[in-house]
């Protein structure tokens, strides 16, 4: 049997991936926007803890009671949102916003956060949306370079370290200078896609 080991993250990235997962959550359910409207905005910390809860579990395969531990809730809690069923999040907004019981929230936050993971994990969630409109700004402006470094970048999980860029930048040259001598006098890990673009006009 092949196990598979996956590096340990840091704290950092549990953050940014729960929070990707959690922006994503917001956006399956309407934007923030629809959630005010429906005076809905009690959802937030159900669907915070589910995505913490499904980042532990998936990136670092903790058991419940250490999630439980980790996110101050019961192990029961933690296993109703691992165990949700993702098409429960394709319910209308309306239908989900009049649920009030905390199981059944649990419940449904759970599921919103298994959606949100897979979606992530298409391509298809905020940081891509970052890249679309920085590189539509970009081109606007005249930075050619920018627009095709974007480009590559698509489906790229940030924060990024050098060794990531290094595979998808390969081979570009920047104001005649090899993209692999630009990267090396940046400092890591860059964030955004736009903080990427700052360290390297900056280093250009």
């Amino acid at each position: 049997m092949v196990i598979e080991v996956k590096p340990v993250e840091s704290e950092s990235e549990i953050d940014a991936k729960a929070m990707r997962i959690f922006l994503k959550t917001i956006e399956i359910l309407g934007g923030p926007r629809k959630l005010v409207e429906h005076r809905n905005l009690t959802w937030l910390p159900s669907l915070m803890a589910a995505s913490y809860a499904l980042v532990y579990h998936k990136e670092r395969n903790y058991t419940l009671e250490q999630i439980a531990s980790i996110l101050g809730i019961t192990k029961q809690t933690v296993q109703h949102i691992l165990g949700a069923d993702p098409e429960i999040a394709k319910m209308r907004l309306e239908e989900i916003s009049k649920e009030s019981d905390e199981k059944k929230k649990t419940h449904i936050a759970g599921a919103l956060a298994k959606l949100a993971y897979e979606e992530i994990l298409a391509g298809n969630d905020e940081i891509n949306l970052s890249i679309e409109i920085t590189k539509r700004a970009a081109k606007s402006l005249g930075a050619d370079w920018a627009f095709h470094i974007l480009s590559r970048l698509k489906g790229t999980d940030f924060p990024v370290e050098k060794e990531t860029l290094l595979q998808k930048l390969s081979g570009m040259i920047i104001k005649d200078k090899k993209i692999e001598d630009v990267l090396d006098k940046i400092e890591y890990p860059i964030k955004t896609p736009a903080e990427l673009l700052h360290k390297i006009r900056e280093a250009l």
